[in-house]
């Protein structure tokens, strides 16, 4: 009998570890240096809107999350070489990006602007940063724009692989400005000891190429991921999941 117990203990022991292995992943890219979106804690956590946002949408699409992560100007191959399902990292769903890849619903919207130190203002204008030195991140949008728009006329644009080094590089007056999403440069910048002597300079940059919106990437015609995640989006955007997100890590109301 006990031998009996123990055979049948063991058995569903190996099929709930069986259906475990078998229960479905969504594996996100992110690069995790765009703080408040993705960004690692001290003990090397991911945390942000983004990654709460994601594991959010895994709850409510019954999967396992999964992050990948690699710098920004690599998700997009990574995403086409299968190395994950989707991407999860402040990405703008711009006409460029359409041609490779679908996007899911907007998560939301922001406006990019230009930080520069409070004692030297600048508008964020071509004219204005002409011989100036302005730091984008490497891969996104700010970064196409300004290399189109600005560096043909005398802007030296300086691309870095990751948000925090131009953070630094701007404290240490290595860099005049940089162009970034808002809430990015101020939850991320201007809201800590190091950015206390900058702020947003000039106008918001408007741009067809500056997308104002935030978006998940997915594979061209991967319907049924798309159809997954959009559908969770809209009940976390419909129960105020998203919003008391947002209000976390954005301080937005």
């Amino acid at each position: 009998m006990n031998k009996m117990i123990i055979g049948l203990t063991t058995l569903c022991a190996v099929s709930l570890s069986s259906l475990a292995a078998e229960s479905p992943v969504l594996r996100f890219g992110t690069d995790p240096t765009y703080p408040p979106y993705e960004y690692k804690l001290a003990d090397g956590t991911l945390t942000g809107l983004d990654i709460a946002v994601g594991k959010a949408i895994c709850e409510r699409a019954q999967v396992q999350c999964e992050w990948v992560e690699t710098g920004f100007d690599g998700l997009i191959p990574g995403l086409q070489a299968k190395k994950f399902d989707a991407i999860l990292s402040s990405m703008a769903p711009n006409a460029q990006r359409q041609k490779v890849m679908d996007f899911t619903q907007s998560l939301y919207q922001d406006d990019t602007r230009l930080i520069s130190a409070k004692a030297t203002p600048l508008a964020s204008t071509a004219q204005a940063l002409n011989g100036k030195n302005v730091g984008v991140l490497q891969g996104s949008v700010q970064a196409k724009y300004a290399i189109e728009q600005w560096r043909k006329q005398g802007v030296n644009v300086v691309e870095y692989p990751d948000q925090e080094n131009i953070y630094a590089d701007l404290a240490n007056g290595r860099l005049d400005a940089t162009l970034v999403v808002a809430t990015a440069g101020q939850a991320g910048f201007l809201a800590k000891p190091a950015g206390e002597t900058f702020a947003f300079s000039g106008d918001a940059v408007k741009d067809p190429v500056l997308s104002s919106t935030s978006a998940i990437g997915l594979r061209k015609g991967d319907a049924q991921t798309q159809q997954k995640i959009d559908s969770a989006v809209s009940q976390l955007k419909q129960d105020g999941t998203i919003a008391t997100l947002e209000k976390q890590f954005l301080g937005k109301l």
